[in-house]
C-alpha cells in the first residue's frame, strides 16, 4: 500500500508520488492547499528566509496556463510542430490541482545560494508529504516550462527561477512502485 496513513512513519516508508496525467477528482479545495502550503512552510531554513513561495493556479486559470504555455514554447521554438503545441496544453491541464512552487533566493542575504536552494527544495517535499497526508497524491514536475523565463515571469520575476509544477489529485489508477535505491548503498561510516 502507498501512502499509508496509519501512522507518520508508515506514510515516510511507503510515499509514493503520483504521476501528474494520472491524477483525477476530486482534488484538494482551496482551504485544504492554504493548509499544505502552511505545513510545507515548516521547512529548514537558515537564517529565515524564506527563499521559496507557491503560487495556487486555479481551475478557472487553467486555459490560460496552457495558452501562456503553448505561446512561450512557440516563441522560443518557431518550427515546433503541433504534437509539441499539444503537449504544453495537456501539461497545463493535468491534475485536479496545481501549486506553482518558486525558488525566490534572498541575493541580499550571507546565506549562502546552496543553502537557500536546499531549503526551496526542502519546501517542495514538505508540500508533497503534506498531500499525501491529506490523502490526495501529488506529482513534482519540472520540464522545459520550469527553464523557461517568459513562463516565470507569469508567476515572479528574476532572480526567481521556477523550481516546479506540484500537481495534485486522486489516483485514477493504482500507484506503482518505481525502482528505488538500495537502501546499503545511501550511507556509509566514517571513520575518520
Amino acid at each position: 500500500m502507498f501512502n499509508d496513513l496509519s501512522t507518520p512513519l508508515s506514510l515516510l516508508a511507503t510515499r509514493r508520488s503520483g504521476k501528474p496525467r494520472d491524477l483525477v477528482a476530486p482534488g484538494p479545495s482551496q482551504d485544504e492547499l492554504v493548509a499544505m502550503i502552511g505545513m510545507a512552510g515548516r521547512t529548514p531554513d537558515h537564517g529565515k528566509l524564506t527563499p521559496w513561495r507557491f503560487v495556487i493556479v486555479p481551475d478557472d486559470r487553467r486555459d490560460a496556463l496552457a495558452a501562456l504555455l503553448v505561446d512561450a514554447y512557440r516563441a522560443e521554438r518557431p518550427a515546433a510542430k503541433q504534437v509539441e503545441l499539444d503537449a504544453m496544453v495537456q501539461f497545463a491541464r493535468q491534475a485536479p490541482a496545481l501549486v506553482v512552487a518558486l525558488f525566490s533566493p534572498r541575493t541580499d542575504s550571507h546565506i549562502p545560494m546552496w543553502e537557500q536552494e536546499l531549503s526551496a527544495g526542502a519546501a517542495c517535499m514538505n508540500l508533497l508529504h503534506a498531500v499525501h497526508a491529506h490523502g490526495y497524491a501529488g506529482g513534482w514536475l519540472t520540464g522545459w516550462p520550469a527553464f523557461s523565463d517568459a513562463v516565470r515571469d507569469a508567476f515572479g520575476a528574476a532572480p526567481e527561477r521556477i523550481a516546479g509544477f506540484m500537481f495534485i489529485g486522486t489516483p485514477g489508477r493504482p500507484l506503482e512502485e518505481r525502482p528505488r535505491p538500495d537502501p546499503a548503498r545511501l550511507w556509509s561510516m566514517w571513520r575518520g
